[in-house]
Parts: structure tokens; C-alpha cells; sequence
């Protein structure tokens, strides 16, 4: 039976006593790691979330003590008092942080007693994720979710400190909000007292903190949740939080500025980490053109070589046809890899799951080896050497078609030979800005140009002109902060000005009354004095993986969902009643079968 905790009230935690509290007496709770009984003493391992620490039971001091002791079990909640004592030289545990001293109990209350959890709580534990996230609250004991909970309260808190003594004001915005075209798709909510209008769950807070611009408060933060009805991967999730952020009457360069000094802040108080600023800016086209990605991981060469001017009129026809119809070639050069040719066929199998035809290759020894030697002449096969500056040991890797398909492929190529070659430095943290981008995109799905970003984006200022003739060469005023191949962070520079923003409504297709029924409310605020602003927002979720050094984000969330964006643990989403339905005035279509006509006959 559960005993009370009245008159036994925790002094401190556990993973802090050391040796100076050698004669101190404490008292103690948390739950049991392990139990040890050598006959005359029992040793029980008291977690909490701050560490462990050991408890100790003499049978001959108190025999009555002792024999309640031999009852615990692992994961029993337990308040024990005692005194903190020094561990004989020889029995100094290297390996716990408390290792230098024990506590002998003179008190024990068994607060609840436990089943056998399903899995051992233990960070060597071998437990699928699916019994992880079913038993979360199970899980989230482990002393290594824990530290990265504990990591990411530093991060929002820093965040919060930082900002505050930097003028910045939190201010809440609406979770129901209105739904808008363009971005990822909404998480609708239907309105129980307006019959067939929905709000929306907010992807960002965007409109809202620009209003908060117009409205006055000139530096505005917030640590806000976001949601958006997508496909997920290893770092996403439906619902996410940023760390949120505008600013009035700054440039582009007043954004980074600020945002620099917030990433040194944090990484020193996080990590103890001195990291270098300003971080270098690269446009766009630069890290498109050198890495294939608009994040580049910047820990390792493998930088893209454009063979295409080569290429037009070499005598292989799928490369000089590539270049013909207005595609390219590029290469990577992979250092003294000496890859087997079952190793180079995986390669091209992993080119083909991103989306490429194919891989051609060249293996750089005493003799070149290459996949291409039946359709290119030796001289050409060493002026590809040439170009891509590759040497002996090498392996050249060539991939052909539509430019935007190339740098997909390569740049998860370039990323997956770093790995196995062991060129990235998981200790090394490499900051940069990606600037200059697209300010809209042609999508050939809906026949008409898109945001890049979002349709706040401010076009640079010398570009602006050109947003009717030639919309597809404007620049958009916008960075994006990455870290080791992570988009950490995003922002822009917004349109203040009402005339231009109906353009820019104009270029993505919509009508004067369309904008106007969607976004009405910010272009009518714009008529009553919108200062120029621009801000930025950390997915921190992910920056918190990268902190805390691992590659999965639902490590650092206390209560992620999986893949199909449910929750294993609480099994939502789920059924509701019919009285709900019917109060929403809401009912559910079955499902089509496969080959189920449109038209039941």
C-alpha cells in the first residue's frame, strides 16, 4: 500500500550531492533503477531527473529498514532519508556522476509501488520505437530523453532571455485562425456556432506579427506552436514550435545581425561553445551551383563541377542531348575512396531513389575504370578527370538531365558519400546564411508561379520592377540560417507596401477581389501606416536535435507523433461521438473502395 509523503519533503536532487556533502543528511525521491541485495546490504539506485544516486541498507543497524528494502523493486517511487557519506576508495564508481559517495538510509517510504515496465528503462536498452513511443511517459525517463528535455527548457529559456534584453516583447497570437492559400495544407477546425466555416490551426504566426509591426510594437517574440497537414520525415512533425520573431525598421542585415548574436549566446550557454561570427552569406545560385542544395553541410568538400560547356559536344548523346535540351552535366569527385564496383552499383541505386536516371562513373587508379568507356573516347574520359579535378584513388560521379533534378541528386549524393568516406566532423557546428532567393517558382502542377517562401516575401528592391515582365528572375529580400546541412531558420524581408503586395497577389495568380477576400484584413491595415519590418523563425525543435546531438527531432519532443502523424500512446486521432458531429452539424463520408464507381447504380 502507498505510503504518504507528509513530513518527508525532498531537500535536494539527486544528480547533484558530491563529496563536499559528505555528512549532510538529505532526504531523497524518485524512482528505483536498480536493486542490489549482497545478503547483509542492499544498494538501491535512486533516479530522478537530474541523476542517480545510492542508496544504502544495513541489515545489523536496522533490520526492520532492511527488510523493507528488500521489497522495492525497479521503477517503485520512493522518498528516503539519510546521511551522505564518502564510498570506500575501492568502491568509487568512474562511471556516476555521484560515484564518490553513497547515502545511508535511516527512512524509507515506498510512495507507489510499480509494475514490471515492458521495457528496461536504460539508455543501452534495445526497444523498438513503437514500444518507446506507446509507453512515452516510460520512455521519457530514460536519463538521455531527459537531458534533452532538460536541453531544450535551456534553449526556450535563453531564447526568451535573449530577446527580452534585447528589446524584444512576447505577445500571443490566435491558435483559430482564418485559412489562406499557398504553403502546406491546413488543420481545419470546424466552427460549432457558425455553421459551415472553418478556422484554421496557423502554419506561422505571419499576418500576425506583421499587424504587430503596424501596430506599434516594433520587436516581437514568440515561443509558439505551428501546425501543418503534411508528409512527415525524420525532422518533421505536424504540429512543431518556433521561436518567433519581427522587427521594424531594419534591413536584412539588421535581421542577421540580431540573430547572430543569438546563436553565439546560446551555443556558449548550451554547449560552452565560442562560435565564430559574422557567419558567411551565400547566395542562392552559389550554393545551388557548388553543393546542390539550398542547405548546404559545409563540414566537408565535395563541391559540384559543371562539365556541361564539355558535355555539348562530346560523343556520349545522353550527356550532349541533356545539354541540348537546356539540362546540364555535373560531377562530384570523391577522394580516395577505392569503391568497389558492388559499392559504385549502390551508389547509382541511391542516385535512382532520389530521382535521377542513373549514375555514370569513373574510378581514378592505374587503370581508369569507367562506365562510360564503350561511349567516350579516352581523351574525353581524362578531360572529365581534368575538370572535376580528381586524382588517383578518386571516383567520379556524373549525373545528367534538368538542372533541378541534378542538384537533388547530387546534393543528397554529396551527403551520402560523406558518410561513408567519414568526412563529416559530428563535432564541429559550421553556421552560414543562404540569401538571395527565388522570390517565386514556376509550378508546373498548378500552371502558374508560387511563392518561394510566402506571398509577404519582399522582392530586393532592385529586382522589383521586373515582378510583371520577368517574374521568375526576381530575387526575394530573404536568408535562410543553416547549420550542418539543417534549414534551422528562416525570414525575410516583408512587403510594407499595399500597391506592391497586390502585385505580388497579382503575380501569384490571384484576383484583385480574391486577395482581397483571403487577405484583406493586412492590405486594409497597410493603409493605415506599415513600417518597414522583417523577421525570422527557428523551427526549435530541430535546433534542439542538433544541440543535443542526435538525428531524430522526436528525441527532443516530449510527446511526438509518428508517420502517419498519430500518436501511438494516447491513439489519437480517434472516433468521436455522434452528438459532437451532430452539434457541428458534421457527418463523416465512408471511405471509397478502390474500384468503387463515382456512380452507384
Amino acid at each position: 500500500m502507498a505510503e504518504n509523503i507528509s513530513g518527508l519533503k525532498r531537500t535536494c536532487y539527486n544528480g547533484g550531492l558530491t563529496a563536499s556533502d559528505a555528512g549532510r543528511e538529505v532526504t531523497l525521491t524518485g524512482w528505483t533503477a536498480k536493486t542490489r541485495n549482497l545478503g547483509s546490504l542492499i544498494f538501491i539506485d535512486l533516479r530522478d531527473r537530474t541523476g542517480i544516486v545510492q542508496l544504502v541498507f544495513d541489515s545489523e543497524t536496522d533490520p526492520a529498514l532492511f527488510e523493507k528494502a528488500s521489497s522495492v523493486r525497479n521503477e517503485y517511487v520512493l522518498a528516503a532519508k539519510g546521511t551522505v557519506r564518502l564510498r570506500a576508495p575501492e568502491a568509487v564508481n568512474k562511471n556516476m556522476a555521484t560515484g564518490e559517495i553513497e547515502v545511508f538510509v535511516s527512512e524509507l517510504r515506498i510512495l507507489n509501488e510499480a509494475q514490471t515496465p515492458p521495457f528496461h528503462i536504460d539508455d543501452k536498452a534495445n526497444v523498438s520505437e513503437v514500444n518507446r513511443l506507446r509507453y512515452r511517459y516510460l520512455d521519457l525517463r530514460r536519463p538521455s530523453l531527459q537531458k534533452n528535455i532538460l536541453m531544450r527548457h535551456k534553449i526556450a529559456k535563453t531564447a526568451r532571455d535573449y530577446f527580452d534584453e534585447n528589446g524584444f516583447v512576447e505577445i500571443e497570437t490566435p491558435f483559430l485562425t482564418k485559412s489562406t492559400p499557398e504553403g502546406a495544407r491546413d488543420y481545419l477546425v470546424p466552427s460549432r456556432i457558425h455553421h459551415g466555416k472553418f478556422y484554421a490551426l496557423p502554419q506561422s504566426p505571419q499576418l500576425f506579427k506583421q499587424l504587430l509591426m503596424i501596430s506599434g510594437f516594433d520587436r516581437y517574440m514568440q515561443i509558439v506552436k505551428c501546425f501543418r497537414d503534411e508528409d512527415l520525415r525524420a525532422d518533421r512533425q505536424p504540429e512543431f514550435t518556433q521561436i518567433d520573431l519581427e522587427m521594424s525598421f531594419v534591413e536584412a542585415e539588421d535581421v542577421m545581425n540580431v540573430n547572430e548574436g543569438f546563436l553565439k549566446r546560446l551555443f556558449k550557454e548550451t554547449l560552452g561553445m565560442d562560435i565564430k561570427t559574422p557567419f558567411p552569406r551565400i547566395p542562392y545560385s552559389e550554393a545551388m551551383r557548388r553543393f546542390g542544395s539550398d542547405k548546404p553541410d559545409v563540414r566537408f568538400g565535395l563541391e559540384l563541377t559543371d562539365i556541361s560547356a564539355f558535355a555539348a559536344d562530346c560523343s556520349f548523346a545522353v550527356f550532349s542531348n541533356a545539354v541540348k535540351e537546356g539540362g546540364a552535366v555535373r560531377a562530384i569527385a570523391a577522394p580516395a575512396g577505392h569503391f568497389t564496383r558492388k559499392e559504385i552499383d549502390k551508389l547509382t541505386e541511391f542516385v535512382k531513389t532520389q530521382g535521377g536516371s542513373g549514375m555514370a562513373w569513373i574510378a581514378v587508379n592505374d587503370e581508369i575504370r569507367s562506365s562510360v568507356s564503350k561511349v567516350l573516347t579516352a581523351d574525353e574520359i581524362n578531360e572529365i578527370i581534368r575538370l572535376t579535378g580528381a586524382v588517383k584513388g578518386d571516383l567520379v560521379c556524373i549525373v545528367s538531365g534538368k538542372s533541378n533534378v541534378i542538384y537533388t541528386v547530387l546534393g543528397a549524393l554529396r551527403c551520402e558519400l560523406a558518410e561513408k568516406l567519414g568526412l563529416i566532423d559530428n563535432k564541429r557546428f559550421e553556421f552560414l546564411w543562404v540569401t538571395e532567393f527565388p522570390l517565386l517558382e514556376y509550378s508546373e502542377e498548378e500552371g502558374r508561379y508560387v511563392a518561394m517562401h510566402h506571398p509577404f516575401t519582399s522582392p530586393v528592391p532592385e529586382d522589383a520592377d521586373k515582378l510583371e515582365s520577368d517574374p521568375g528572375s526576381v530575387r526575394a529580400d530573404a536568408y535562410d540560417i543553416v547549420l550542418n546541412g539543417y534549414e534551422i531558420g528562416g525570414g525575410s524581408i516583408r512587403i510594407h507596401d499595399r500597391e506592391l503586395q497586390q502585385r505580388m497577389f497579382a503575380a501569384l495568380g490571384f484576383t484583385k477581389e480574391a486577395a482581397e477576400e483571403r487577405f484583406g484584413f493586412l492590405l486594409d491595415a497597410f493603409k493605415y501606416g506599415a513600417p518597414p519590418h522583417g523577421g525570422l523563425a527557428y523551427g526549435l525543435d530541430r535546433l534542439a536535435m542538433l544541440i543535443c546531438g542526435t538525428d531524430n527531432i522526436k528525441d527532443t519532443i516530449a510527446f511526438p507523433k509518428v508517420q502517419n502523424a498519430s500518436c501511438l500512446m494516447s491513439s489519437a486521432p480517434d472516433y468521436v461521438e455522434d452528438k459532437q458531429l451532430e452539434e457541428l452539424n458534421i457527418s463523416v463520408v465512408p471511405l471509397k473502395k478502390e474500384n468503387e464507381s463515382d456512380n452507384n447504380e
